[in-house]
């Protein structure tokens, strides 16, 4: 151990800083403790309980409370006051003299705003990870929010070697409760085109607004008979509702003010936190990395902390013995006889592309529709597999498309017979981040029904969900966002025999930088981990 910090501090000096530090901090958290403490008074004697909730209502209630997060106080919402990436810091916290493989790293982070004066509450979304980059290995932190401005940063130590800490505030907690005023004070943040057009009458196309509410002023409206999903369009003005032939994009709604915008800037959000955490020697302990179990990839599993990690730029799977894939061979020979239905947005079309650019026999037939939201297909005949992907139903951020290939996944997956040789992979994430929870909700609904249904009925077929990614940055589209809805996604299929891919896991750590699509080296780890599920031996 060298005889000085890199702040020039002794040993022992840094032993007394350490032990003020720690009684500091533990005031402050047990001061936030007591004052969230107090329990809510009873009720009235002789008032009568409401009558009793649905199942449904029931639900919401703690899919919604599941979503809870700290707030700023409501006087804390000048931009000097918000949390600046540049002045927190974050140090060790209890340090060891040696770690080896299976320890924990724990790191201390003290939010400051731009003043540099220290937060005295929470509610900011940081992002963690150890990692080695020569070993191309990481690992995502736990951050545990104290609610008085200072964070608990945890690393399971899964590899040997020289690890490395990273911490980046994607939004202060004044940014992230704009997000939610936005999401909860507005029906949609995007708008979508409808286009009317009268049979064998070119030139007679009318485009009109749409939203899954409806517009002011008269409206055509839109009830899926399989979902009860309603969509609305306004009227226009020469042609009937039922003429309505195309969907694209619209645009994006101003749904913040100048002023606003300073706490969604590029210079405030997803940006590295200085830190005093040099570079940790791991030392081996049984063996130079954590071993993933023995269980085999099956439906049904329980979710560990964390799902896995990166080691020489392969994902370790801590939840069942995943395998890898990396000749066309292998991934063919798994999809044998296999009949792919991908359901979802773009960023499963990138498994669809990966395998099809994988495997040279695989061969995409031209449907002739619109490739951003398909249906695609590819076929191997001599292996009998079929690959299928289409995006899922309205609302979707396409190019112009022919509404009727638009199907939702409730139905898509309530027409399937289901089977040893059917494989069934969805998503659904990005497209809703522009509305209110509830619709989410509502959506998931009608997909776990009927994946309970389809398992039902045919139990041997596999289902796969990949889950949400890191990418967004966006009042549109944030991380934050899509946290939430993840978050929601596990909760309402935990316990049901299906497979989950992590996704949210594997990019939130990877050395590629965040993007919506990320790069080859983690789609092929996230098919290699969907692939597991269909092949779990060989």
């Amino acid at each position: 151990m060298p005889a000085t910090t890199s702040w020039g501090l002794r040993p022992a000096a840094v032993l007394i800083l350490g032990l003020i530090f720690t009684v500091g901090m533990v005031s402050r958290f047990l001061s936030v403790q007591q004052s969230n403490s107090k329990a809510a008074p009873p009720p009235p004697i002789g008032v009568k309980s409401a009558q009793t909730p649905s199942p449904e209502a029931e639900e919401m209630q703690k899919l919604l409370l599941l979503l809870e997060w700290p707030a700023p106080p409501w006087d804390a919402q000048a931009f000097p006051s918000s949390t600046s990436p540049e002045k927190s810091c974050y140090q060790l916290w209890y340090p060891q003299h040696n770690y080896t493989v299976g320890d924990t790293l724990r790191v201390w982070l003290e939010a400051r705003d731009h003043r540099g004066q220290p937060k005295h509450y929470g509610g900011d979304f940081f992002r963690a990870k150890a990692h080695s980059p020569e070993l191309k290995a990481s690992v995502a932190g736990t951050v545990q929010d104290h609610g008085n401005g200072t964070y608990a940063l945890t690393f399971p130590l899964l590899w040997a070697g020289a690890v490395q800490v990273s911490v980046r505030l994607i939004h202060s907690s004044e940014a992230v409760a704009l997000l939610r005023h936005v999401r909860h004070s507005h029906p949609s943040t995007v708008a979508f085109w409808g286009y009317y057009e009268k049979p064998g009458q070119p030139g007679s196309e009318e485009r009109t607004e749409c939203n899954i509410h409806p517009l002011p002023g008269p409206n055509c409206q839109y009830a899926d008979a399989g979902t009860g999903e309603r969509w609305f369009c306004a009227r226009p003005q020469h042609l009937p509702c039922n003429t309505l032939v195309h969907h694209s994009a619209g645009r994006y709604k101003p749904v913040v003010s100048n002023a606003e915008k300073a706490f969604l800037d590029g210079a405030v959000t997803d940006r590295t936190v200085p830190g005093n955490v040099t570079t940790i020697q791991v030392l081996p302990g049984a063996h130079l990395m954590a071993s993933p179990p023995p269980r085999l990839c099956l439906p049904g599993l329980n979710s560990t902390h964390p799902p896995g990690f990166y080691y020489r730029d392969v994902w370790v799977s801590l939840r069942c013995a995943g395998r890898t894939f990396p000749t066309a061979d292998l991934a063919l020979g798994c999809l044998r006889g296999k009949i792919v239905h991908m359901m979802g947005d773009s960023t499963l079309r990138q498994w669809w592309e990966y395998l099809v650019a994988f495997i040279p026999s695989l061969k995409h037939i031209d449907l002739h529709g619109t490739y951003q939201s398909g249906p695609l297909l590819a076929v191997e005949p001599a292996q009998g597999l079929v690959l299928r992907w289409r995006a899922h139903g309205i609302p979707l951020r396409t190019q112009k498309t022919k509404i009727a290939d638009l199907h939702y996944v409730a139905n898509e997956l309530n027409a399937l017979g289901g089977g040893p040789q059917v494989v069934v992979v969805f998503t659904l994430w990005a497209h809703f981040t522009t509305f209110p929870t509830e619709l989410y909700i509502r959506r998931l609904r009608s997909v776990r029904q009927a994946v309970a249904q389809l398992l039902a009925r045919s139990p041997s077929t596999t289902i796969v969900i990949k889950t949400a990614n890191t990418g967004y940055k966006s009042v549109y589209g944030s991380d934050w966002l899509s946290m939430q809805l993840d978050s929601i996604l596990h909760a309402m299929f935990d316990g049901m025999r299906v497979a989950v891919v992590d996704a949210w896991a594997m990019t939130s750590c990877h050395y590629l930088p965040d993007n919506i699509h990320p790069g080859k080296p983690v789609i092929r780890n996230e098919v290699d981990s969907f692939l597991s599920y269909v092949c779990p031996k060989d």
